[in-house]
């Protein structure tokens, strides 16, 4: 557009310059009247002829020039549009192919529809016919069970809907069950991880309590005495013993640590030795070590001999004896292994005798049940595997291995196995067996006893089992049969929230109901 408006004004300046020139060829005319030359006229006309011819050619090549670039651009415009307008028709195009294609769809699913509609109309029809039929199959059934029974429609209804109600009290029984064997599964499962953190919470005190012994030094300087030049004297007691000797700032104090607790008493009674004998260099260390290695020995052979003595058992293998023996030097929960094991072998005898079973075997059924736990820290597996393992090797009596492989079974098959359970649990059990005073125990018991008489309708209430169960006896005239199993609920529940006891209390609600007739 600016383009056109300079052609314009060139035009125009043209135009100018023409009506000059002749202006000025009109003024030369006069001038030459009046006298002036008429050759300097001419040339100037001339000149401005030129001039305004040489304007006009640009200016018209100017204007060319513009409108053809102009026409280009809208040309090239032009076809771009047409571009655009092509390809929005392809896309138009494909969208009603789809659009049409849909349209299609939408109508054959309207037909099937359509069809589905007749059809559920037609089966709608001959349900109600047959919905009619078994109406009067059952009207007229319903005749004949009552002429046959003779109960009327009200009793038969209410015969029904008892049979209905058995049936749904033996589904909610099923599905009760199904949901106590999961919530069962489910217990399990986080009671192993609750046991699993328990362990991992409390393995550093038990293990720095159970796993070392200490030594007292008469100063420290025995210390240096102990360690020797360049650490000669304590690497020696450690090869020889198989422990760990620890010296730290602690006064007048070694620290001897082992998860075998034989190693420990041979290092301990060895390092005391030493200390009383004042001469500590390799040599006299392994003598040491050695006789006190053989008085072990001697010790752990005595102390099985005297167990198998005592119980009276006989033919037993000489291994399995100084295994006996070597449960002088285990613990478990504070309570002595061997002593626990013979406990366990008298119990267990005087259960036998009691329902007839052989003594012998019960007894010794009961003194090797725990028989793993002597070298459980020397080979893998649980104690029970262990001990299965070792008894079956060296030529126990079957029902003696089934006792120790069932020894902490849920569910053992095997007599000899229940009594061994059973004595297992008597001895652990037993107020101030493991880490209970007596006092504690009686007060436990108290507690119990009391929260459980604290309740409306109970007669009398007895902790049995070393205060693992309690037995309320309640009055029939009080409680009935549900509340009886509501209140053995809150009886526990009241437990749990005022009593701190181990394991488990199982609270047995008993009611009695007694009639009583004459005949005369």
């Amino acid at each position: 557009m600016t383009e056109l408006i300079i052609a314009a004004a060139a035009s125009v300046v043209a135009f100018a310059l023409g009506y000059l020139a002749n202006h000025l060829y009109r003024q030369m005319k006069l001038n030459k009247k009046i006298g002036l030359k008429k050759d300097e006229a001419e040339v100037i006309i001339e000149n401005a002829r030129k001039e305004a011819e040489k304007v006009r050619v640009q200016g018209e090549l100017k204007a060319k020039e513009i409108v053809e670039r102009r026409s280009s651009e809208i040309e090239n415009e032009s076809r771009e549009k047409q571009r655009e307008a092509f390809k929005t028709e392809k896309r138009l195009q494909k969208r009603e192919e789809i659009l049409d294609k849909k349209f299609e769809g939408v109508e054959k699913k309207e037909s099937e529809l359509t069809k589905k509609d007749r059809d559920l109309v037609l089966r709608e029809q001959a349900l109600g016919e047959k919905q009619k039929e078994l109406d009067a199959v059952i009207d007229e059934a319903k005749k004949k069970i009552e002429d046959i029974a003779g109960m009327t429609q009200e009793a038969a209804r209410n015969e029904l809907i008892n049979i209905i109600e058995d049936e749904a009290r033996h589904e909610a029984a099923k599905k009760l069950k199904q949901l106590e064997d999961q919530l069962h599964e489910e217990a399990e499962r986080k009671a192993k991880d609750i046991i699993a953190l328990a362990i991992q919470k409390y393995s550093g005190e038990y293990t720095s309590e159970k796993t070392i012994s200490v030594v007292n030094l008469p100063n420290d300087d025995m210390k240096g005495r102990i360690i020797g030049r360049e650490g000669r004297n304590i690497r020696s007691i450690e090869a020889r013993t198989g422990v760990d000797i620890i010296i730290d700032d602690t006064p007048e104090t070694v620290v001897i640590s082992s998860l075998n607790p034989i190693r420990r008493q041979v290092a301990r009674i060895s390092l005391e030795r030493l200390i009383d004998d004042g001469r500590i260099h390799p040599a006299r260390i392994e003598e040491i070590v050695s006789d006190v290695e053989k008085e072990i020995e001697r010790e752990i052979q005595k102390a099985g001999e005297e167990a198998i003595f005592d119980l009276g058992i006989t033919s037993i293998h000489p291994e399995l004896v100084k295994l006996v023996g070597r449960l002088k030097y285990r613990t478990s929960y504070s309570q002595n292994i061997l002593n626990h094991s013979i406990e366990v072998a008298f119990i267990c005898g005087i259960l036998a005798a009691e329902i007839g079973y052989d003594v012998k075997l019960a007894k010794r059924g009961g003194l090797l049940h725990d028989i793993g736990k002597a070298v459980d820290h020397e080979i893998e597996g649980s104690h029970v595997d262990i001990g299965a393992d070792l008894v079956r090797k060296y030529g126990e009596p079957k029902e003696v291995i089934e006792a120790v492989a069932l020894a902490h079974d849920p569910q053992p098959q095997s007599l000899l196995a229940i009594l061994v359970q059973s004595a297992d649990a008597i001895s652990a059990a037993r107020p101030g067996a493991r880490r209970e005073t007596y006092e504690a125990y009686v007060k436990r018991i108290e507690d119990i006893e009391s929260i459980a008489g604290s309740f409306r309708g109970v007669e009398r209430c007895y902790a049995i089992q070393a205060g693992r169960e309690v037995r309320v006896i309640v009055e029939s005239s009080k409680v009935n049969d549900e509340e009886g199993a509501l209140l053995s609920h809150e009886i526990a529940k009241k437990i749990e929230k005022e009593v701190a006891y181990p394991g488990q209390i199982k609270i047995t609600v008993i009611r009695e109901v007694r009639a009583t007739a004459y005949a005369s």
